[in-house]
This record gives structure tokens, C-alpha cells and sequence, in this order.
């Protein structure tokens, strides 16, 4: 769904001098605008069926593969967080019809086996303690979980926004839950897969961010990634380009609240 044209299109709307407050979502619909489009029961609550509908009918052929792209990082790795938001948001929040993410919160972090198992980090304890807030996120919130990181790296203090990035893209997901998960074996069973995941990589990674292509690394998809992350999903899509990759326009009926 193009959630970012969703969004768009009621931020232009209701920042018109002619928004009166009294009919817009945010009032009567309990869901953030990532989620609107959901289910018709969300959509309905949040009285935007009818865009929900229009935006439905220009989504590419599903039986065309998504573009896969897999990111292996560190969630305090500065690279990793200007490439997550800067790169691979963004380019999720217009093509998500068109592409699939996955985040593995480990990169050059190592497990440690005697005992109870534990983990050091490039960036020491702090990015541990993250890299587990941000497995336990994608656990647990599902298709939330890419705002809520986003939401965490963007901000000034990673850790601290955890909890309130949380309460905003997934308010029905209590805060106990996540720290319940980082405090018990859940959170070690997690980072256990993200280690096994990272070390089964073939090349090896020698950094991060490193970014697979449909399950490949090669050197030239990265470059063009790190660039412009955008118009390589857009090439690599087998399928009609939607319209964000075209460029051609997307007509929506026009409303005023």
C-alpha cells in the first residue's frame, strides 16, 4: 500500500487553513497513519476507506516477486543509522509494495558460549543492550517494528526513545513486554538467530552496513545503495514499475475537512 502517499495526502489536507480540527483522523482514529490502511475495520474508524481504496487499486502485480533487501547492522553503528534513515526508510515508506526488509541488529558483534550466553559490541555495552531492544521490537510489533527502529535511530539518544517510539508507532504493545523479552532468554534466543544469521553470510561481511539484494552481496548493488538505495529497488522490481519508480502521477480525488 502507498502508506506514504496516504500520509501525504492528509498532511497537505489538514494543514490547509480551511481544516476545522473537528473531522480530522487523529481525533477519532486510535492508530497511527502507518497503520490506516490495515484492515477495512482501521480504515473505516479512521474514515479513510475511500483513499484507502484508490491507493489499493494502483498496487503492482502481486504475483511479481518483492525486491528483497536485508540489512545486517549495529543499532549504534553511525553508518548504519544515517543509512537506515536516510536510505532504506525512506525508499520502504514509497516502494514497500515492491519490497520486502529485513533487519539483523548484530553486525560485528560477537557470542560468547561459556555459560550463559552473551554478547560484546563494536560499540561496546550500550549497542548490545540496543541490538536486543531492536530484536525484541521486530519479535514482537510485526509490521510496526520498521517505524519504531526508524524512530530510534533517527533520534538523538537511540535507548532513550525506545519506550516512547514504541507508545507511538504501536501503543497496544506495552513497554513490559519488550523489557521483559531484553531481560529474559527470549532476547538471547534472538540475538543468538541474528549471530547465526550474520555468520552465515556468504561473502562474509568485513562491515556494516551490509546489505543483501534477494539474498546476494555484490560489491556494485552496495555502491549503487549507499547512493541512491531508491532507483536500484526500483530497477532491480521485475514487474510493472509502480508509479513512485515512473514518476507518473497518482490522482487522488480531492477533499477538504
Amino acid at each position: 500500500m502507498k502508506l506514504a502517499a496516504l500520509v501525504a495526502f492528509f498532511v497537505l489536507l489538514c494543514n490547509d487553513r480551511r481544516c476545522s480540527g473537528s473531522s480530522h483522523p487523529k481525533h477519532s482514529c486510535r492508530y497511527p497513519p502507518s497503520q490506516w490502511c490495515r484492515s477495512l475495520e482501521i480504515a473505516i474508524e479512521c474514515k479513510v476507506q475511500k483513499q484507502c481504496m484508490e491507493l489499493s487499486a494502483v498496487r503492482p502485480n502481486e504475483a511479481v516477486p518483492q525486491v528483497s533487501v536485508t540489512l545486517y547492522y549495529e543499532s549504534l553503528c553511525p553508518a548504519c543509522r544515517a543509512f537506515i534513515t536516510q536510505q532504506l526508510f525512506p525508499t520502504w515508506t514509497m516502494l514497500q509494495d515492491i519490497m520486502k526488509v529485513t533487519l539483523v541488529p548484530y553486525g560485528n558483534a560477537k557470542e560468547h558460549m561459556s555459560g550463559n550466553t552473551t554478547f560484546t559490541c563494536q560499540h561496546g555495552e550500550p549497542e548490545c543492550h540496543g541490538n536486543m531492544i531492536e530484536a525484541c521490537v521486530l519479535h514482537l510489533s510485526d509490521h510496526a517494528a520498521f517505524p519504531i527502529i526508524f524512530c530510534m535511530e533517527s533520534a538523538a539518544d537511540v535507548l532513550s526513545a525506545a519506550q516512547p517510539c514504541l507508545q507511538m508507532h504501536a501503543p497496544s504493545i506495552p513497554w513490559a513486554s519488550v523489557d521483559s523479552c531484553v531481560r529474559g532468554g527470549l532476547g538471547r534466543r534472538l540475538m543468538h538467530a541474528s549471530a547465526a544469521m550474520t555468520r552465515a553470510l556468504s561473502p562474509a561481511h568485513t562491515h556494516v552496513p551490509w546489505v543483501t539484494f534477494n539474498g546476494e552481496y555484490k560489491e556494485d548493488h552496495e555502491d549503487k545503495a549507499m547512493s541512491s538505495l531508491f532507483h536500484l529497488v526500483c530497477q532491480l522490481y521485475k514487474g510493472v514499475k509502480p508509479p513512485a519508480c515512473t514518476g507518473a502521477p497518482v490522482r487522488l480525488n480531492r477533499g477538504f475537512c
